[in-house]
C-alpha cells in the first residue's frame, strides 16, 4: 500500500507535496546566541526582533509535527572550545564586528557548543529522542552527518524554518536541494535581522518555478498535518 500524500495547496510556486513517513521538520539555529538578548546576533549590532517574533510559529509548527509524527531535526551553530574547527577567515570576520567567536559574552563564550548562548531557546527546546544536528558552518549538510541521518530514515522531504533565512537556512536549503531533496520554506517561520534580507531569500526559494523550492507560510502547512487531507 502507498503512504498517504499531504499537500499543502497554498504553497509557492505551485502545491507543495510529501509522502506521509518520508518528510522532517528542520528547525534551524534557533540559539540563545541568534535569538536572545545579549547574544552573538545583538552583539554584531542586529535587531533580534524579527528572530524573536517566529518562535511562537515554530512552536505552533512543533507542535503540529510532533502530533504527526514528524521527523524532528534542530541544528545549532558552534564551534569547540579550541576553535579547530573555525576557519581563521570566520574569526577574523566576526574579531572585526567587535564580537569574535569565542570571546566571553553573557552567555558565556559566543558561538561555542557546550556554553548557554550556544543552547536552543527554552521554548523550541528538543525533546530526548529528537536529532540535534551541531554544526561549524552556515549549511547544516557542511561537516555534519545530516544526510546519513536523513537517508537511513528515507526522508526525501524537508520543512525549513529558522534563522537566518538568507545565510543558514538558506545555504541548508542549497545543500539539501543538490543532494535531492524536496524542500519547504516556512514564510513566517523563518527570519533575518533586515527584513529586506529576508523578503530576498523567501523570493530567490520559488523563483523559476521552484528553483530551490517551495514556500508557504506556517497555517496551511500545520492544517495539512493535523486534517490529513490533500488540499489543506
Amino acid at each position: 500500500m502507498l503512504a498517504p500524500t499531504y499537500q499543502v495547496s497554498a504553497a509557492l510556486p505551485y502545491p507543495y507535496e510529501w509522502r506521509a513517513g518520508a518528510a522532517a521538520l528542520v528547525i534551524i539555529d534557533m540559539q540563545n546566541d541568534f535569538c536572545a538578548p545579549g547574544g552573538f546576533g545583538e552583539r554584531l549590532g542586529n535587531d533580534i526582533s524579527p528572530a524573536r517574533a517566529i518562535i511562537p510559529v515554530i512552536a505552533d509548527v512543533l507542535e503540529a509535527a510532533r502530533e504527526a509524527g514528524l521527523l524532528i531535526v534542530h541544528t545549532r551553530e558552534g564551534h569547540l572550545p579550541d576553535l579547530s574547527d573555525c576557519p581563521p577567515a570566520k574569526l577574523e570576520r566576526s574579531r572585526r564586528q567587535g564580537a569574535g567567536i569565542g570571546d566571553e559574552g553573557p552567555m558565556g563564550r559566543i558561538l561555542i557548543r557546550g556554553e548557554r548562548g550556544h543552547a536552543i531557546v527554552p521554548e523550541l527546546a528538543p525533546l530526548p529522542d529528537e536529532i540535534v544536528i551541531d554544526k561549524p558552518g552556515k549549511g547544516a549538510f557542511y561537516a555534519t552527518g545530516l544526510h546519513d541521518v536523513l537517508q537511513e530514515r528515507r526522508i526525501e522531504s524537508l520543512i525549513l524554518c529558522g534563522v537566518t533565512t538568507h545565510v543558514c537556512v538558506h545555504t541548508t536549503l542549497r545543500e539539501a536541494n543538490d543532494r535531492g531533496y524536496r524542500c519547504l520554506v516556512l514564510e513566517d517561520a523563518t527570519a533575518a535581522f533586515d527584513p529586506r534580507d529576508h523578503e530576498a531569500a523567501i523570493r530567490m526559494v520559488r523563483q523559476q518555478g521552484g528553483i530551490f523550492g517551495w514556500t508557504s507560510p506556517a497555517a496551511p502547512f500545520i492544517a495539512a498535518l493535523r486534517t490529513g487531507h490533500p488540499g489543506a
